[in-house]
C-alpha cells in the first residue's frame, strides 16, 4: 500500500488523517509489525491491520483523533483477550499519528520516495506528543517500526515501501491473464512477455510491464538475479527454450513451467541432451502451483500458483535474512 500517497490525498480532501501502525506484537495477532492503515476523520480508511474487533476499535479511535485536526502521536498497548474479548490471546502495540494539512508537503515528498521500487527508512524525533519533520535515512532498518533513545530523545525509525520479487511471466493466455490479476495486490513486479501483442489486455495492474518480443526467451537476458521465471506459453517448444536458458543461467531463485508430470519427464530428457546436469534439472518446477487443486479453471490454477509463489518468495527472504544478506524484507 502506498502509505504516503494516501496521506497526501486525505490531507487534500479532508485536511487531516491518522496513520495507524502495528508497532509491536506478542503472541497471536491479526497482522505483523509494520502493517498500516490510513484513517480519515469520517472513518473511511485504506489498508488493514487485520480486521476484526481490534481494527474496528482502532478505526474509531483514529477517526476521532483525526477529527480534532491537531497533529499528534500516541502509542497504546492492546491485549486482545482482556481488552477486546478476543480468543487470540495476543498483544499489540498500536501507534496512531495524526497528520494535518500543514504537513502536505512532507507527505508528497515521501510519496515520491515510496514510488521507487525498494523500501526506504525515515528518522524523526518524537517531541511532546508529536513527530517532527521526517528525514529519509541512508540505511536499511531491521524492523518496520522502532523507537530508540538517542541522547535522551526518542528517535522514531520507520521503514516504508516494500521489496517486490521480480517475476518474468511468459505467456499471455488464459492462465497468464488470471495469474496477473491474482498477483496484482501482492509484492511482485511482473514482466509479462509474449510474442502476440493481441493477446495482452489493454489495461493491466500497476505492477505489470507488458513486453511483446518476437523471441520471448531472449527477454531473460534482462532479468535480474534472483528473479522468478515462469513459462506458460502456447508452445511447448518455446517453454522448453525458456527453461533451458533459465536453468543454464543458474541465477534465478525459481524456474517453473506449467504442465503435467508427463511434460516434466519429456522436458528433463530433452534438456539433459542439451547438456544440463541432473542437479540443475532438479531445480526445474513442473507441475507448478499447489498440485492438490484439481480444477482446470484458469482462476483456480492461478490461485494455486500464487500460493506456491508466495511461499517460495517468503522462504527466499527468510534464507537471505538468516545468512545476513538481508536486514528486512
Amino acid at each position: 500500500m502506498k502509505v504516503w500517497g494516501h496521506i497526501a490525498n486525505c490531507l487534500k480532501s479532508s485536511g487531516a488523517c491518522a496513520l495507524v501502525t502495528v508497532a509491536e506484537t506478542g503472541g497471536s495477532t491479526p497482522r505483523e509489525p509494520g502493517a498500516r492503515m490510513i484513517v480519515r476523520p469520517d472513518g473511511g480508511f485504506f489498508g488493514t491491520i487485520g480486521g476484526g474487533t481490534l481494527e474496528f476499535e482502532v478505526i474509531r479511535q483514529a477517526a476521532k483523533a483525526a477529527s480534532s485536526k491537531t497533529a499528534g502521536f500516541e502509542l497504546q498497548t492492546v491485549s486482545l483477550g482482556p481488552d477486546l474479548g478476543q480468543c487470540c490471546g495476543g498483544r499489540a502495540k498500536i501507534a496512531i499519528e495524526v497528520f494535518v494539512s500543514e504537513q502536505l508537503k512532507t507527505a508528497e515528498r515521501l510519496a515520491l520516495e515510496e514510488s521507487k521500487p525498494y523500501p526506504f527508512v525515515t528518522h524523526a524525533i518524537i517531541d511532546n506528543g508529536s513527530v517532527r519533520e521526517r528525514e529519509v535515512a541512508d540505511q536499511v532498518s531491521k524492523s518496520a517500526f522502532e523507537i530508540v533513545d538517542v541522547n535522551g530523545k526518542e528517535l522514531l525509525i520507520e521503514q516504508f515501501g516494500e521489496t517486490r520479487r521480480t517475476l518474468y511471466l511468459f505467456g499471455a493466455g488464459h492462465v497468464g491473464k488470471a495469474l496477473v490479476l491474482a498477483l496484482a495486490p501482492l509484492p511482485f513486479s511482473i514482466v509479462w512477455i509474449d510474442s502476440r501483442a493481441e493477446q495482452f489486455p489493454s489495461a493491466v495492474p500497476a505492477n505489470v510491464t507488458k513486453v511483446c518480443i518476437s523471441d520471448p526467451a531472449k527477454a531473460l537476458a534482462d532479468a535480474p538475479d534472483g528473479a522468478f521465471v515462469l513459462a506458460m506459453t502456447h508452445s511447448h517448444g518455446l517453454d522448453e527454450e525458456i527453461m533451458a536458458r533459465a536453468l543454464l543461467a543458474q541465477r534465478f531463485e525459481y524456474s517453473g513451467v506449467i504442465g503435467s508430470k508427463t511434460k516434466r519427464a519429456r522436458f528433463l530428457k530433452r534438456l539433459k541432451t542439451r547438456g544440463l546436469s541432473d542437479s540443475v534439472l532438479s531445480t526445474m518446477v513442473c507441475p507448478v502451483g499447489v498440485t492438490t487443486i484439481k480444477s482446470k479453471h484458469p482462476a483456480a490454477i492461478a490461485a494455486g500458483i500464487v500460493v506456491d509463489l508466495i511461499a517460495r518468495d517468503e522462504a527466499c527472504y527468510q534464507q537471505a535474512a538468516a545468512s545476513g544478506r538481508l536486514a528486512h524484507k
